[in-house]
């Protein structure tokens, strides 16, 4: 595959919704030691909410899609991760534009604003221990394969590998950022819970990207 397209898009979003659901006692337990103990119920019921609506009335474009996604979890889910997961596939869609497909470099500027757009959001940093812990190395990597000339399914399962990575490196940290900081020290020892929802997101493409 050197193009991603509308389906394989709405194939990835299918896939996160069903591991959103499988992973929710996980997402949750994680989310219970240094959160509000609500991230696996949020991204479940939110995810499901994309689902409902694009087999509704599945979308044509990539940048229908990603602005549906994006609305649609911003609406139905509450805490920070409904708004930063909805800014990035609002911001996805915006930069993707009006077409049935993207090449492997278009693709990844559209995951990049997705990114910057959570940045604009909540500010977050590289160990802060959030979302952008995983999601940053994982386009890096993406980036870093696509510019080597990797095809894209090779370049998105190490953008996949980067996160997964991130994600464990979230554990010694003391927070800085979100509910998690007023632990303080007491955050330390504890994954990520939207660092781990981050890799999720990427591995599921992956798996879309790869059939």
């Amino acid at each position: 595959m050197t193009n991603i397209d509308t389906t394989t898009l709405i194939d990835w979003l299918h896939r996160f919704a069903a591991v959103a659901a499988d992973k929710r006692e996980w997402l949750t337990e994680l989310d219970s030691a240094i959160g509000d103990a609500d991230h696996g119920a949020n991204m479940a019921r939110g995810t499901a909410a994309v689902i409902e609506k694009i087999d509704a009335a599945p979308p044509a474009t990539i940048d229908e899609l990603l602005k549906t996604a994006g609305m649609t979890l911003v609406s139905s889910v509450g805490g920070a991760s409904g708004p930063l997961y909805g800014t990035f596939f609002l911001r996805m869609g915006m930069t993707a534009g009006a077409v049935t497909e993207l090449d492997a470099a278009g693709f990844g500027a559209a995951l990049r604003a997705g990114l910057e757009g959570i940045v604009a959001r909540g500010k977050p940093e590289a160990g802060d221990k959030t979302m952008f812990d995983a999601m940053s190395p994982a386009l890096d990597a993406y980036d870093a394969a696509v510019a080597g000339g990797t095809d894209l399914p090779a370049a998105v399962r190490a953008a996949a590998d980067a996160a997964a990575t991130g994600r464990d490196a979230t554990t010694p940290l003391v927070a800085r950022k979100g509910r998690a900081s007023y632990l303080g020290e007491r955050s330390a020892g504890h994954l990520d819970p939207g660092a781990a929802s981050t890799t999720l997101l990427f591995e599921t493409l992956a798996d879309a990207v790869a059939g």
